[in-house]
């Protein structure tokens, strides 16, 4: 698995970079084979050390985001956490990476200045999905909402997690 670590602001000590590849490739790399790739971003933020850790494997896309006072910690329970969604979703997962239902690259820009504060626009390529995959997406990377192609209609929709649990799907009006 190949692993990557950057930090915002701050120096990765050599020991947290070796300490990070061996866990990634002890606990995870059951789960996913060689070509995945696993992105660290470590940063400090109000005294605490914040790690994401995003996975990308099979078009499907692991987020966790953990804090706490010792980076070592705040690893680990990054990893617990993928490690927790990925049982969760067993059955889903392994459908989906049979399937190969889609392939999402991210490529981030510079926001553009407005009225408003735009603080990050996002680009991403969109494979058509039906609503399950889109809301497991979502689930995996820990958001609120996700924009995907239905792959039966081929309109643009937004799937979000609504206050009381249950999903709902936006869906354009033609008339």
């Amino acid at each position: 698995m190949k692993t990557t670590i950057t930090a915002k602001k701050m120096q990765i000590p050599q020991n947290f970079t070796e300490y990070a590849e061996s866990k990634i490739n002890t606990k995870l790399s059951k789960f996913f084979g060689d070509e995945a790739d696993a992105k660290i971003v470590i940063s400090e933020l109000r005294n605490q050390i914040v790690i994401e850790l995003t996975v990308k494997y099979n078009s499907i896309i692991f987020r966790a985001e953990r804090s706490a006072e010792d980076k070592f910690v705040a690893l680990d329970d990054a990893i617990d956490k993928i490690i927790r969604q990925i049982r969760r979703n067993k059955t889903k997962i392994e459908r989906k990476l049979k399937d190969n239902a889609f392939k999402e690259a991210f490529i981030e820009t510079v926001p553009e200045t407005a009225d408003y504060e735009v603080i990050k626009h996002k680009k991403f390529k969109m494979r058509p999905m039906d609503i399950d995959e889109a809301i497991l997406q979502m689930n995996m990377l820990g958001h609120n909402f996700f924009m995907f192609m239905n792959g039966n209609t081929g309109e643009i929709n937004v799937v979000y997690k609504r206050s009381e649990g249950n999903y709902s799907v936006l869906e354009p009006d033609k008339n």
